[in-house]
């Protein structure tokens, strides 16, 4: 269903924070919540002068503004933003997750990674099954194996830390009230829950997410989570410790320790887990004539590196026809684009794997994007598609390591954040699959609610090693993060260093080519950020050419096809977030395919 929500509609009445002028002291005050339409949704952007907020839920967006109005850092919106995502759009993050944060704070990009590691315990065959085999997706998403250590709460401590206005307790409020108050479950929470085969299964959240009927809360219903409240209220007192250490600790190992193929998360693990602090991996990129920096996640993210050797591939590749034309991807632009994919997650199969486990090729992961390289790969790309590519070798560097074999990837939030004093946020964040690994935390049967926990280790190689016996980089092991695909975006002038952009999407694997769209879009084809996010998705994981279904031509589709694609038309449904720069401030687009709304000043 298409619906159209007039910019009037959406500030005035879904949120009322657009005409509340700034209180002293802050109290959080709580939005307007009518029914928003489900399915697609036209947006036309949102234009402001100061600071925006961008997240994937009205109400969190909301959160963020308040922060901001009340004199909060970028940063300390991220917090709010992330709190209340948590609370009212549970399927895709929350404080049993993991997150990875960008920052700039003026002058100097931080990135703070906030990944899950596996356990102590955890063992490299955990995801093989008794026949020698991996594991089916979904056997292996249900046991406790799945789990890994949470670290999005730790991380965003240690962010506040450096990067924070306000008091710590200040950004849990929103949180905790709409927690407490409740919240409308929307047309898109509604929707997943009813979908979903395995939420039932759980005690706890059979008993919070559905009625005494097994289905789902209906539309509009006014969900209360006071288990989720009673944590939080700890959280603002205590900081993660409260989450890290003690009753809720014990109910996270607790939950692991029952679930089928018991995992091995211990409490040791949750009170060790420490965020990672690591240098933002950046690459220069030129579009029509102006010269980009464009910075993103180093590694355990595969997101930066993939989406730089897409980007350096095309450049050096000859168009044979129009890139963008009739608004829409031209076929001869798609086909050079997935062929460029291909090479790309080649190498990410390869070789991308936590940094404190797996050297990068040539000692350093820049090797990756080099000139040279990326010139010498585009080689690859010809007329007729490679259908499969392999990985190349950067620097000339053999490798021991063995390809990863596909596997499904999930998941995901995005937060873009920009305040008025040039600082600036873009967060991804996540429990993995919907809904995570399905299991539900509370620290008292009593009070219904609570939050879920991820399955973030099946981000890791089912399989140790190749049937060769060659180990596989992104393989389980103790303490490890898992590889992943989130890709939160900071794109600047590369002469000035002034901020341009931020942005990025849920989507697994797929996070890759809906960020790239983003970034094509903006900087290629000269479309605003709203606009390249309506743009229909697109890309290729090593095998198939995947369109949006329903957004191309048949006429694209024949034309891929007479290339030797095997096209692949499905549902793409990408949450791209972002914030550009305009000459009179900035300009916020948010996905039509999901609930997310822009807000600022």
């Amino acid at each position: 269903m298409q619906k159209t929500l007039p910019l009037s509609l959406i500030c005035l009445s879904l949120l009322s924070a657009c005409t509340v002028p700034l209180q002293t002291p802050w109290r959080y005050s709580v939005p307007e919540q009518p029914e928003a339409a489900s399915g697609r949704t036209d947006k036309s952007g949102w234009a402001y002068s100061r600071q925006a907020v961008a997240a994937a839920n009205p109400l969190a967006t909301d959160a963020g503004h308040q922060i901001l109005r009340a004199g909060g850092s970028a940063l300390d919106a991220a917090v709010a933003v992330q709190l209340v995502l948590g609370l009212v759009e549970p399927q895709s993050s929350g404080i049993g997750g993991g997150a990875f944060l960008l920052h700039f704070d003026g002058q100097k990009i931080t990135a703070h990674d906030g990944r899950e590691t596996a356990p102590a315990g955890a063992k490299g065959d955990m995801f093989v099954g008794d026949n020698g085999k991996p594991l089916p997706f979904d056997e292996a998403v249900l046991s406790g194996h799945a789990v890994g250590v949470p670290g999005a709460l730790r991380m965003l401590e240690a962010a506040h830390r450096q990067h924070g206005a306000l008091p710590w307790a200040k950004l849990l409020e929103p949180a905790i009230t709409l927690a407490e108050q409740g919240f409308k479950v929307s047309p898109r929470l509604h929707t997943l829950l009813q979908a979903d085969p395995h939420l039932r299964k759980d005690p706890l959240a059979l008993r919070f997410f559905y009625n005494a009927q097994g289905q789902a809360w209906p539309v509009g219903h006014v969900l209360r989570n006071p288990e989720y409240a009673h944590v939080l209220r700890r959280m603002a007192a205590e900081g993660s410790r409260a989450l890290h250490e003690g009753a809720v600790a014990q109910a996270i190992v607790q939950r692991t320790q029952s679930a089928p193929r018991p995992g091995s998360l211990s409490l040791q693990d949750l009170a060790n887990y420490q965020p990672r602090v690591r240098e933002a991996l950046c690459f220069d990129h030129t579009a029509q004539s102006r010269a980009y920096r464009i910075c993103g996640f180093p590694p355990p993210s595969s997101g930066q590196i993939a989406m730089g050797q897409i980007l350096g591939l095309l450049a050096h590749t000859s168009a044979q026809g129009a890139e963008f034309a009739g608004g829409l991807p031209a076929p001869d632009w798609l086909h050079r684009y997935t062929e460029a994919s291909r090479l790309a997650f080649a190498d990410r199969a390869q070789y991308l794997a936590d940094p404190d486990f797996v050297s990068a090729p040539a000692g350093d992961w820049r090797s990756l994007l080099a000139l040279d390289y990326l010139r010498e790969r585009s080689q690859l790309i010809g007329a007729q598609s490679m259908k499969i590519a392999t990985p190349g070798q950067p620097a000339g560097v053999k490798t021991s390591w063995a390809p990863m074999p596909q596997q499904t990837e999930y998941g995901t939030s995005h937060i873009s954040v920009v305040d008025a004093q040039g600082r600036a946020v873009a967060m991804t964040t996540t429990i993995e699959a919907a809904f995570g690994s399905r299991r539900m935390v509370t620290t008292d049967p009593s009070r219904a609610g609570g939050f879920l926990l991820n399955n973030e280790l099946t981000d890791f190689s089912f399989a140790p090693a190749d049937a060769q016996g060659r180990p596989i980089a992104n393989r389980v092991e103790p303490g490890k993060r898992p590889r992943s695909s989130m890709s939160p975006t900071l794109v600047f002038d590369k002469a000035t260093g002034q901020l341009l952009m931020s942005g990025g999407s849920p989507g697994g694997a797929l996070i890759i080519h809906y960020t790239a769209k983003l970034l094509v879009g903006t900087m290629h084809w000269g479309l605003n950020a709203q606009q390249a996010i309506n743009l229909p998705n697109f890309g290729s994981l090593n095998g198939p050419t995947l369109l949006e279904e329903k957004r191309f031509p048949i006429s694209t589709v024949d034309a891929l096809k007479t290339r030797g694609h095997e096209v692949r038309e499905m549902e793409m449904t990408s949450g791209l977030q972002a914030i550009e720069r305009t000459p009179q401030g900035w300009f916020g687009g948010a996905d039509p395919r999901r609930e997310g709304v822009v807000l600022g000043d």
